[in-house]
């Protein structure tokens, strides 16, 4: 039985579309590893199911648990990030169509929209997603088909006003689309704030074991749903079966993965507050953060990210993220351990030269669930205080 819409975050999280096997009692849902289904004579499909390009029960069961988790009524499960993205852009885009995008968002984001969708006609413009003038301008027009938003932004911790947006953007005639993937739906409720659709990486926070490569999409409208369930059919970004598995199994202590992520980084940006090698701590939880009180009124808790600017520049940052050990230096963020990156050259590379461009003294830090003494003894040791 389907958990009630009444029931706490942490406990759909482990039940949402994972009624046990029905045929064996088997608490875990089977793995469905097929690339077709018997049919009961021609177009006689069982419960739907045709080919895996189509629809899979594996699936189908981290569609029903994402969107359970986003208060939603639809979601829909991607090979990654972008193919959830990429499959939102053409289903609701045209040539001539406008995307107002955060200058903060994810460099394969802007690479996308920009690289790719340019080329066939849509527009991109960039803005700082506080200055809620700069935005109403930007869409103003009535070309503006999508608000893009992404809250906390990757690398520099930015806090969007997801409600004030909203506000915004649909005056202007556009949809309004939130990256939650920092922040994650138990930290998060976009939908609930205003916005129209929501993406993610499931690679990072909801899978969370760094085993896994996903995205999704996670929408109210019937219709947007059928244009962005086409496009999943038609262009075949799907993920397989044992990749919805995992992250299924990922989403299944997201909550209390995401507690401890946010204290060990609450802990470790107050320890780096005042460091005399660095020149800026970027965490929304710090109370001198600017988007502090607005991160205290749409998230839960902070989230494991952080990111700090170091006095030395690029040749003080190199060394920084080439010397910690607990911390490894690896693109990606979100799993139970701790990553460290060096945005201008890995993660944002494709951003540099524009406005989104990440200035070269900063250093990401994907703040895991090991015991945080050992966090802070790394740290320390690879920045150090003389």
């Amino acid at each position: 039985m389907p958990p009630k819409k009444t029931e706490q975050f942490e406990t759909r999280a482990i039940h949402a579309g994972q009624a046990f096997d029905p045929t064996t009692g088997s608490i875990i849902p089977p793995v469905y590893f097929t690339s077709t289904f018997v049919q009961d004579g021609i177009g006689g499909f069982r419960n739907g199911y045709e080919y895996t390009r189509g629809g899979n029960p594996t699936r189908t069961s981290l569609e029903t648990l994402i969107a359970s988790l986003e208060g939603a009524k639809h979601g829909l499960s991607f090979a990654s990030g972008l193919a959830a993205e990429d499959a939102l852009l053409r289903a609701l885009l045209e040539p001539g169509d406008r995307i107002v995008l955060g200058n903060d968002v994810y460099g394969g984001t802007h690479r996308l929209i920009e690289r790719i969708h340019g080329k066939w006609g849509v527009e991109n413009v960039v803005v700082e997603m506080s200055d809620l003038a700069a935005v109403s301008k930007a869409v103003a027009g009535g070309k503006t088909k999508l608000l893009w938003l992404e809250t906390p932004s990757n690398p520099l911790m930015k806090i969007s006003d997801v409600a004030e947006l909203a506000e915004i953007g649909h005056a202007a005639g556009a949809l309004v689309v939130v990256d939650n993937t920092f922040a994650s739906p138990y930290l998060q409720q976009p939908l609930a704030l205003g916005a129209d659709i929501v993406v993610h990486s499931t690679t990072k926070y909801l899978g969370g074991h760094s085993d896994v490569l996903g995205g999704a999409v996670v929408l109210d409208d019937d219709a947007l749903e059928e244009k962005v369930r086409f496009l999943q059919f038609a262009s075949g970004g799907v993920s397989g079966p044992m990749d919805a598995w995992l992250t299924v199994r990922g989403i299944k202590t997201l909550a209390v993965r995401m507690d401890r992520h946010s204290t060990n980084a609450q802990a470790i940006a107050e320890h780096l507050v005042g460091h005399p090698a660095l020149d800026a701590v970027y965490y929304p939880g710090l109370p001198t953060h600017p988007g502090h009180e607005l991160a205290k009124r749409q998230m839960k808790s902070f989230g494991g990210m952080i990111s700090v600017a170091l006095k030395g520049g690029p040749k003080a940052a190199r060394k920084f993220a080439e010397s910690t050990e607990v911390f490894q230096l690896a693109e990606s963020l979100g799993g139970v351990e701790s990553l460290i990156g060096y945005p201008s050259e890995m993660t944002h590379a494709s951003v540099k030269g524009t406005a989104l461009e990440v200035p070269e003294n900063v250093i990401r830090l994907s703040v895991g669930i090991e015991n945080v003494d050992d966090l802070l003894a790394d740290i320390d040791r690879a920045l150090p205080r003389k």
